[in-house]
C-alpha cells in the first residue's frame, strides 16, 4: 500500500488526495505534524531523496528560520535533521511513498498518473 506524507492544512497535499481518490488508488495517510517526523521516518526519506531536494524553501517556517540555521542545510548536518523535525512543515510535500525505493516529492496535476 501507498502512503502519503502531508501536512492536513496543505492545499497541495489535499490536491494529491484528490487525485489519488479519483483514480481509486489505495494509500495511508501519515500526517507530519499529528503523526510526527521520527528519526527513522527522516532517515527513510533522506535516503531515497537529497536533503537539498526534501526542503521546502518558499515556506513561511524557511523565511522564519535565523541566517544560521538555514546554512545548515548547505550540507546534510545533524543540525539541519534536528530543523525538520522541530519543523515538519520544512520538507516538501506531499511525499508519496511508492515502494520501498521511490519516494516522489510534490505534487502536480498529472504526476500520479502512472499510479
Amino acid at each position: 500500500m501507498l502512503t502519503l506524507y502531508t501536512i492536513n492544512t496543505c492545499d497541495t497535499c489535499r490536491k494529491a488526495r484528490r487525485a489519488l481518490d479519483a483514480k481509486g488508488v489505495d494509500y495511508r495517510v501519515h500526517d507530519l505534524r499529528r503523526d510526527g517526523l521520527s528519526d527513522a521516518l527522516l532517515e527513510h526519506i533522506l535516503e531515497r531523496v537529497p536533503l537539498a531536494d526534501a526542503v521546502n524553501k518558499r515556506s513561511k517556517t524557511w523565511r522564519e528560520l535565523t541566517d544560521t540555521d538555514k546554512q545548515a542545510f548547505d550540507h546534510d548536518s545533524r543540525p539541519a535533521r534536528k530543523l525538520l523535525q522541530a519543523h515538519p512543515t520544512l520538507l516538501k510535500r506531499p511525499l508519496l511513498a511508492v515502494n520501498d525505493a521511490t519516494l516522489m516529492v510534490g505534487y502536480r496535476d498529472g504526476d500520479y498518473d502512472s499510479l
